[in-house]
């Protein structure tokens, strides 16, 4: 038969004092390894790019890409509206001042030419018609007026006499006074016909300046119809190389239409389009440099755009010297403006995603190379490859300049 279990008191308390302290544990192991830190990742050290810290002179600089451009561009633009006929020289071809690059036609144009060249014979003759007429209508005066002249010198020396005469008893005193009379009225009349052949003078020329005019106007519109039936033929006035000819044959172009694009190949300068973030240490004066991927040549940057476009800023370099092999309008290059030269800073290669006069978080090596911790690392002004280290490192510590984003959640690293 069963018998009743018969527990002991004390080996229950015992029992239930295990359990209890079991479960602690395992209470404050769970705690304990909540509170553990993640272990630390392994990377790969082949994989990132590691620098160390250095003290030194820095040389800061800003990059951009950019093309050539000519310095010395020309438009010509249609002086009249006509129809391409022909299109002589194609671009890519180096033309003189004087090469026809292209005709076009205008039958109302010659038309009006031939007009206005009719109209200025027609003024010139006029001219010299009127200026015949005058002529001689002032010498028909002149012979009145001499005839009157001679009539008073006469008349003045018949009053001398007759004076003389009278005096002596010969003549009456009454032939005296008419002689005298007679002289006083020729003297009048001799005046006025010395003052009308004056104005007459005046008054001729007055209508020769009229028809001068007429004919100088007669005259500048017939050296436009003929400068415009001569700009038909279309020609750059300046040597060059041709670069575009936007317009084909048998098009229709009306006045000011861009008809050629020449640019003088040896005058070449680089623009350069600059981070906005990076160009407002640009200035002015400042050395350059441009790779045309055949040579770099020197230069100095002589314009700076006011205005930023699509995150850029346009800079145009001057260059200086000869140009390589090869260069050409609108070749794609990179250009180094050269801000300052830093005597004695501390820097470092610039880290992925790094900005100037900010901080980064970058992992430093342990003394032993394997591991690394995350420092929080204040920057300064920066270059193309280096920039500045106001605090957080010293020159001699090791650092990871990879992205390091793949391990925001940890503050060490492995390198393996």
């Amino acid at each position: 038969m069963d018998r009743p279990r018969i527990v002991s008191p004390h080996r229950k308390r015992i029992r239930q004092a295990a359990y209890a302290g079991g479960a602690l544990a395992l209470l404050l192991v769970t705690l304990g390894l909540s509170r553990l830190k993640p272990a630390a990742p392994s990377v790969d050290r082949s994989g990132v790019l590691i620098d160390a810290v250095k003290r030194g002179p820095m040389l800061r600089e800003v990059r951009g890409l950019g093309t050539l451009v000519p310095e010395d561009v020309r438009w010509i633009p249609a002086a009249a509206e006509g129809r391409v006929e022909r299109i002589l020289i194609l671009p890519g071809t180096f033309v003189k001042a004087d090469s026809v690059i292209l005709e076009l036609s205008n039958p109302e144009l010659e038309l009006q030419a031939l007009d206005a060249e009719s109209q200025l014979r027609q003024a010139e003759a006029q001219y010299t018609e009127l200026k015949v007429r005058l002529q001689s209508q002032q010498l028909d005066q002149k012979a009145a007026a001499a005839r009157v002249q001679a009539d008073f010198e006469q008349a003045k020396m018949q009053a001398d006499t007759n004076t003389e005469l009278a005096r002596q008893g010969l003549i009456a005193d009454l032939t005296r006074k008419l002689s005298d009379v007679a002289a006083r009225e020729l003297g009048n009349r001799n005046g006025i016909e010395q003052e009308r052949l004056s104005i007459a003078s005046e008054a001729v020329e007055a209508q020769l300046a009229v028809q001068r005019a007429l004919v100088a106007q007669r005259r500048a519109e017939a050296h436009l119809r003929r400068s415009q039936v001569k700009a038909l033929a279309i020609s750059p006035g300046i040597a060059g190389m041709l670069q575009v000819v936007p317009v084909e044959q048998g098009q229709r172009v009306s006045v000011g239409t861009n008809l050629a694009r020449v640019a003088v190949p040896d005058r070449l300068k680089a623009v350069i389009r600059v981070p906005e973030t990076q160009a407002k240490d640009v200035l002015i004066g400042q050395k350059a440099t441009v790779d045309t991927r055949n040579g770099f040549v020197d230069g100095k940057v002589s314009r700076i755009d006011p205005a930023a476009q699509n995150g850029t800023v346009t800079v145009d370099v001057a260059l200086e010297g000869s140009l390589p092999a090869g260069a050409r309008p609108d070749l794609t290059v990179d250009g180094t403006i050269e801000l300052e030269r830093l005597t004695d800073i501390v820097y470092v290669s610039r880290p992925a995603q790094a900005q100037p006069n900010g901080t980064v978080g970058l992992f430093k090596l342990d003394p032993d190379g394997v591991g690394a911790t995350r420092v929080k690392v204040g920057l300064g002004r920066s270059s193309v490859s280096t920039i500045e280290v106001t605090s957080g490192l010293v020159p001699g510590d090791q650092v990871v300049l990879s992205d390091t984003s793949a391990w925001d959640a940890y503050d060490r690293i492995r390198l393996k």
